[in-house]
């Protein structure tokens, strides 16, 4: 299966087939794990999942950016979910990629554009902005822009990988702060991360045990894996871990009916839940963690409708159909 990671992987970091995507909007079955690209839309997902008792981090998708202009837009529609998000009244907060504000070509003004976001935050009853986490080569990046802001804000935290060899010390690192555990998403080098599942599980169950005992502030696990979050639950029991230290996590469109039952236990509980016409590199990267979920994109990768919007990207929609068919047809065997 590691084959098919690798290819929805590099799908994802391919900048002429994301650039193409945006023109036919949320498709290939991402519809179902992107809450849509206007606010509204965005707002009526939200709601719908704060009447299910769940919360909501917003994700405003973005690729390759690579100009101050891209990163400015970038940062006004943040802006304009987060006035969203007050105006509504909404159970929600923000999850923010450096990239995208400006920090693969200049790492000051990435800085500048999140805390300006974190002075607008602040005025929004303090509004949680998360740094999401990306690939390891710009962890030193987050880490830097990170130490600088965390002591003039308090509403500013970070996501630590468990496949990481350093992600027990980032831990160490940021007790005070409100982290979110996540196994981690990118195809990195084994020379920086374990590669087996049973490796990665091992120490990410670590992690979240040590993070849970030693944490001065607000933890969330991120995981769908039901094994895991049958262990923390009983980890918390055993330590007498009160449930408002954390929260679990799941990403939008994923594992529903376990999200809706952990949040009926009484558990805190967040969706991640990503917005916006960028989705084809979040999407690529979802089917390299569950290759099983290719009938989302099978169905609708090649449909009259796709191809008739997507102009250009029809032959290339063609191609990889194919391509994706071939792996489902794999994976139900």
């Amino acid at each position: 299966m590691g084959v098919f990671k690798n290819i929805f992987i590099a799908l994802s970091n391919n900048k002429y087939l994301n650039d193409a995507a945006k023109q036919v909007g949320p498709r290939m079955g991402a519809n179902k794990v992107v809450a849509g690209n206007t606010i509204p839309q965005l707002i009526e997902t939200i709601e719908y999942l704060n009447e299910n008792k769940i919360s909501v981090t917003v994700d405003n998708l973005g690729e390759f950016v690579t100009t101050q202009k891209e990163s400015q837009k970038a940062k006004e529609e943040i802006l304009e979910i987060m006035e969203a998000i007050n105006q509504y009244n909404v159970d929600a907060h923000m999850s923010v990629k450096l990239s995208l504000l400006g920090s693969n070509f200049d790492l000051d003004l990435a800085y500048q554009n999140l805390r300006e976001i974190l002075l607008k935050a602040n005025e929004y009853d303090n509004m949680h902005i998360n740094i999401d986490t990306e690939k390891y080569d710009s962890l030193q990046q987050i880490v830097e822009v990170l130490d600088k802001l965390k002591g003039e804000f308090k509403n500013v935290g970070t996501v630590i990988q468990g496949y990481l060899y350093d992600a027990e010390k980032l831990i160490d690192k940021y007790p005070n702060l409100r982290l979110r555990l996540v196994k981690g998403a990118y195809k990195e080098d084994e020379t920086i991360a374990y590669q087996t599942k049973e490796d990665i599980d091992a120490n990410y169950i670590k992690i979240i045990e040590k993070r849970l005992l030693n944490a001065k502030n607000f933890t969330s696990v991120a995981t769908h894996d039901h094994e895991i979050i049958s262990h923390v639950k009983q980890f918390m029991k055993e330590n007498h871990i009160e449930k408002d230290q954390m929260e679990f996590q799941m990403l939008y469109g994923f594992r529903s009916d376990l999200a809706q039952s952990i949040a009926n236990e009484g558990y805190h509980f967040t969706v991640y839940v990503p917005y916006g016409d960028d989705w084809f590199a979040y999407f690529m990267r979802r089917l390299a963690e569950r290759p099983q979920n290719l009938s989302l994109a099978v169905k609708e990768f090649a449909t009259p409708e796709t191809l008739k919007k997507a102009g250009l990207f029809s032959a290339i929609v063609l191609g990889s159909a194919s391509i994706l068919g071939l792996i489902s047809k794999y994976i139900r065997k």
